[in-house]
This record gives C-alpha cells, sequence and structure tokens, in this order.
C-alpha cells in the first residue's frame, strides 16, 4: 500500500478499479493461492525456525512432494527461507524472512475473522 494512501482510500481504488494482471489484489490471492501454502505459512509462523519433518507432522495429509513443491513455490517467491546444513546427519530449516514475517497481520485478522463468524 502507497504510504499516502489510508487503508480505506486503498480499498475504495482497488474495488473501482477492474481486475487487471497487475492488481496488487490478484497477485497477493495468485501467491497465497494452492491447498497447502497458506496451512505452511500458518506452522511457519508458530514456530521460528521448522524442519521439514515438523512442518509434515504440523500439516494433517500432506504428502512429501506436495510440502516439498509449497516450499519451493515459497522460497522462490521469497517468503520462505531455507538453510541447508551440512553435518551429520545433515538437515534443512525454513524459516519466514523478512516479506514472509510481514504476512503476521493478515493472519492475526484471518484469525479474528474466523473467531467472529465461525462456529466453534
Amino acid at each position: 500500500m502507497q504510504q499516502d494512501l489510508t487503508p480505506e482510500t486503498y480499498w475504495d481504488r482497488i474495488l473501482h478499479q477492474p481486475i487487471q494482471e497487475d492488481c496488487p489484489m490478484r497477485r497477493t490471492l495468485e501467491l497465497l493461492s494452492g491447498k497447502w501454502r497458506l496451512y505452511v505459512l500458518y506452522v511457519l509462523c508458530k514456530a521460528s525456525v521448522c524442519r521439514f519433518g515438523a512442518l509434515k507432522r504440523a500439516i494433517p495429509g500432506i504428502t512429501s512432494t506436495m510440502l516439498t513443491h509449497a516450499l519451493r513455490d515459497l522460497e522462490t517467491l521469497g517468503i520462505v527461507h531455507r538453510e541447508q546444513f551440512n553435518e551429520v546427519p545433515p538437515h534443512v530449516e525454513y524459516s519466514l524472512t523478512e516479506k514472509g514475517l510481514a504476512l503476521l497481520p493478515v493472519f492475526a485478522e484471518l484469525a479474528k475473522w474466523g473467531e467472529t463468524y465461525l462456529d466453534p
């Protein structure tokens, strides 16, 4: 969001523009789309650093292939950082980048919405 616009003004501007490829809302939705990306981000928000196995255990129903795919996509987008440790045994740790951490307020708003409008 441009610094000189209030959230209300920005939202009003977005609502009255035709949907185009460079629309920030469309690009954000595409970035976060997919069955597993948001879930992976949510787990990484809760843990500052997480290994692959811990991520897989925390996300019921995800296959290793799908987790690898989601992590690679998020790494390519600059949202997740992957650090490989070449020691015995070798392992990899994942964490959110600064860009990924900027999503925390979005998750907080989603949680508030869920608490307000979804049945327990």
